[in-house]
């Protein structure tokens, strides 16, 4: 028996095929996004109809569901493709995959951090504001570049 593909709500047979607005629907994808996936090696090139439409299958779903997925997390393109690359090789270690996560996770820490200080300035910076006229705000007085 064949595997079923969910698609949203609904299951999709792998040997039936989607246009590509079924498909930028099915994964939330705008169509633009998906024909440059297309062109960056991300996501193969589909067959084409004796009307040249493009027709994608349930592996061009799968393949696009990880790539959104792994956008939504905030892998970069590079990552993504070397985790798609690994995710073709069943029996090898996930060793990679772990590195891949683990620097992943290092970085939106580091954007938090910073985030965070920001959100320190910025609370600091608003604390000073007296509610007087413009002409005495130390908000502004702070964004201001310095003279010497």
């Amino acid at each position: 028996m064949d595997p079923v593909v969910a698609t949203g709500s609904r299951t999709m047979h792998p040997k039936t095929s989607l246009t590509i607005g079924a498909l930028a629907k099915a994964t939330g994808t705008k169509v633009e996004t998906i024909r440059w996936y297309e062109r960056a090696g991300l996501l193969a090139i589909p067959d084409r109809t004796s009307g040249n439409y493009r027709t994608y299958t349930a592996a061009h779903l799968n393949r696009l569901s990880f790539i959104r997925r792994a956008r939504d997390l905030g892998f970069s393109l590079d990552q993504i493709r070397t985790l798609l690359d690994v995710a073709e090789q069943q029996d090898r270690s996930c060793e990679t995959v772990d590195a891949i996560a683990r620097e992943h996770l290092e970085e939106v820490n580091r954007k938090i951090a910073a985030l965070q200080a920001l959100g320190r300035e910025l609370d600091a910076i608003i604390g000073q504001c007296r509610h007087g006229r413009v002409s005495e705000c130390r908000i502004i007085e702070a964004l201001a570049p310095t003279t010497k």
